[in-house]
């Protein structure tokens, strides 16, 4: 029996050295390398295409950003089509209205304020009393002066007699021909004194007169600027002026004709032919909203203020009730003769450059155009322009702020395709 079992082992040992031992093992796990070969190349095979497939995925989705960047760089815009006014007849410009005749009345004699008799807002006439100023000083200098008069009047008449007398005896030879020239010569010297002496006694009677403050024509008092008690200056005085003291340059009373009123408007370049006299005005105030008041167009400047660009106008309105105040704004709207076609764009759609104003337009390869135009009047949410835009042709209503020249744009459809219908 053992010899069996040894002979089985043998056996099972002896057909094939391999079978047992290291070799055996190493034998064993080839085949199981040969099989994991094949999946771990598919693995890698996956693993690369799918890299592949994401570059070009993340290159196409930048084409495509590339793409729609370049589509929607260019700025989005909407155009409409200005409508042509054909029959405007009125421009309405700014006015401001001034008294017809303004004075500053300003002291002429130095001394202090008696009495004022006239508060802002009286209506005074001509020659009333507007105030008395006391001039103590003055007074003197005047008593003085018809003095020295006198005593002038005196010299001269006895120069006088004695001149008479010497060319009586010159005759007789009882005086010298030296004796006789001198008191003829003596009498000339004292008319002259005579005469300078009546000057000035007429020089002092006439500031005398400035102590009453008379008004020059007929008006209101717009201006007080005295008190009684208060010492007025005039140029040349020696007092300091301090509290209470008038200044010389400075006015006393203002005095302003108000029953017809001056308004004077800026007239653009472009509408100074149509200003012309005798064009009626009708004013519009915002105190009297709903009211209208008539001028006429009396005068104009007939010169272009080469600063401005415009022609200084002047309205006269008729103001009898006093309604109107002077240095009121208001607006006039000016009747012209001949009508004057023009085109009303947005106020949005003009472009402000240092050369002028601009609008945009887009020609027909989707690029903005930038048109020079000229401007007449800005009515707010519209403006006029008077040249520059042919009949028919877009503008853009909302021009961003970096458009330029030749730079592609985006057109979308306009809530308005017009700005109306031509009138």
């Amino acid at each position: 029996m053992s010899e069996e079992i040894g002979t089985t082992k043998r056996t099972t040992s002896g057909g094939d050295p391999r079978a047992t031992g290291p070799h055996a093992e190493r034998t064993a796990s080839m085949p199981r390398r040969r099989n994991l070969t094949p999946w771990l190349l598919l693995v890698l095979l996956v693993l690369i295409v799918a890299v592949i497939y994401g570059i070009s995925r993340r290159k196409q989705a930048a084409g495509s950003l590339a793409g729609y960047t370049r589509a929607n760089a260019a700025p989005v815009v909407s155009v409409s089509v200005p409508a042509v006014e054909k029959s405007a007849q009125e421009i309405v410009l700014p006015g401001n209205v001034q008294a017809y005749t303004m004075a500053p009345i300003y002291a002429r004699t130095t001394g202090y304020v008696k009495a004022w008799y006239y508060d802002i807002g009286a209506h005074v006439r001509r020659g009333d009393l507007l105030a008395v100023i006391e001039t103590p000083e003055l007074d003197q200098q005047l008593a003085q002066a018809k003095a020295e008069l006198a005593t002038a009047t005196t010299n001269d008449r006895l120069a006088k007699v004695t001149a008479q007398r010497y060319q009586t005896l010159i005759g007789s030879h009882a005086v010298t021909q030296q004796n006789t020239d001198t008191a003829v010569d003596q009498l000339r010297a004292d008319d002259t004194m005579v005469n300078s002496a009546q000057a000035n006694v007429r020089r002092l009677e006439a500031l005398q007169d400035f102590e009453r403050v008379i008004a020059p024509f007929d008006g209101v008092i717009t201006t007080r600027n005295i008190d009684t008690g208060q010492l007025i200056t005039t140029t040349g005085s020696t007092v300091t002026a301090g509290a209470g003291t008038i200044p010389s340059n400075r006015e006393i009373f203002d005095i302003s004709r108000v029953d017809v009123l001056r308004v004077f408007v800026n007239v653009p370049q472009e509408y100074a032919p149509m200003a012309r006299r005798g064009a009626s005005a009708v004013l519009t105030l915002p105190q009297y909203p709903g009211r209208n008041f008539h001028g006429t167009l009396v005068r104009t400047s007939d010169a272009i203020d080469p600063v401005m660009r415009t022609l200084l106008a002047e309205v006269d309105v008729r103001n009898a009730d006093g309604e109107l105040q002077p240095g009121s704004y208001t607006e006039v709207h000016l009747r012209v003769t001949d009508p004057v076609p023009v085109r009303i764009v947005p106020e949005s759609a003009l472009i402000l450059l240092p050369d002028g104003e601009y609008v945009g337009t887009v020609d027909r390869s989707g690029r903005a155009r930038l048109v020079r135009v000229t401007v007449g009047r800005e009515l707010g949410t519209t403006a006029e322009v008077l040249t520059g835009l042919a009949d028919g042709e877009a503008v853009i209503s909302n021009p961003p702020d970096s458009l330029t020249n030749g730079e592609r744009v985006r057109v979308v459809a306009s809530a308005n395709n017009s700005m109306g219908e031509a009138r």
